[in-house]
């Protein structure tokens, strides 16, 4: 919401539009991408509010910042968090919740989870595993935290996937669990976008696609990356933020990349 004083100044230019705080969550905070969210956020918008959850480790203190645990595979740990959210919106108005930003993700893990080369390290496990934090709790999210956004006015929810994700872009095969977990969660934004476009008609849900971004995820898979296409995770969270703000509600339940070109589906 935007409010503009009655009359321009004296000197006949435009008159000053003051806006109103807002309130941004950003999902997955203590990843490298995440931090840069928040910090991208904090800094364009220092009247606003930013809920930084994670399941592990504590963002340096800020003016503006607030803090709170969540873990995609616990839903009572997403209840709670989408709780601390909603008070944090009422302490502004009711609103104000205007960005969701999920930007967790899971590739592999010290403990010997890696991407698959081949269809015989398929395992139920793993795949579990990776759809249980790259879908389904993102979905979760959207299921406790859509209905506190407004509802006639302009609001955003993203979830970062990844052109891995794409069906029709799959040129090259391999990493069965992170490209199924990522194309499953692209059609469930584009559900969840259909839903709320019915009650929200002025917001958007999609997809981002951050590019490769020099982060603990993209780390051991770096070497075959073209020159000047690794990103900061600065760079990337810019970008995302630029590219999430000028998206239309004819946008909504599609994925885009960090240029703000569409990745098919």
């Amino acid at each position: 919401m935007t409010l503009t004083t009655d009359r321009p100044d004296d000197s006949g230019a435009p008159p000053p539009v003051i806006r109103s705080p807002q309130l941004n969550v950003v999902v997955g905070a203590a990843g490298g991408l995440g931090r840069a969210l928040v910090q991208t956020l904090l800094e364009r918008h220092p009247s606003d509010l930013v809920l930084a959850l994670s399941r592990s480790g504590a963002l340096p203190a800020a003016p503006g910042l607030h803090q709170a645990a969540i873990d995609l595979t616990d839903e009572a740990s997403i209840a709670a968090a989408a709780a601390r959210a909603r008070a944090l919106r009422d302490s502004i108005a009711p609103g104000s919740l205007r960005r969701v930003i999920v930007a967790s993700g899971l590739l592999h893990h010290a403990d010997g989870l890696r991407p698959e080369k081949s269809m015989a390290a398929l395992d139920a496990a793993t795949l579990a595993r990776l759809f249980a934090v790259n879908a389904i709790g993102p979905a979760l999210v959207a299921r406790h935290f859509l209905p506190l956004m407004p509802r006639d006015t302009p609001a955003a929810f993203a979830a970062l996937s990844a052109r891995v994700g794409s069906i029709s872009d799959n040129q090259l095969g391999g990493w069965y669990g992170y490209r199924a977990s990522k194309a499953a969660l692209n059609m469930l934004i584009r559900t969840l976008a259909i839903e709320w476009s019915r009650t929200a008609k002025r917001s958007v849900c999609v997809g981002l696609h951050p590019g490769t971004v020099d982060t603990g995820l993209s780390r051991p898979f770096q070497g075959n990356v073209a020159d000047g296409r690794l990103f900061t995770p600065a760079y990337s969270a810019a970008c995302l933020i630029d590219v999430l703000d000028q998206l239309a509600p004819a946008d909504s339940g599609k994925v885009f990349a960090w240029d703000g070109s569409e990745v098919p589906a």
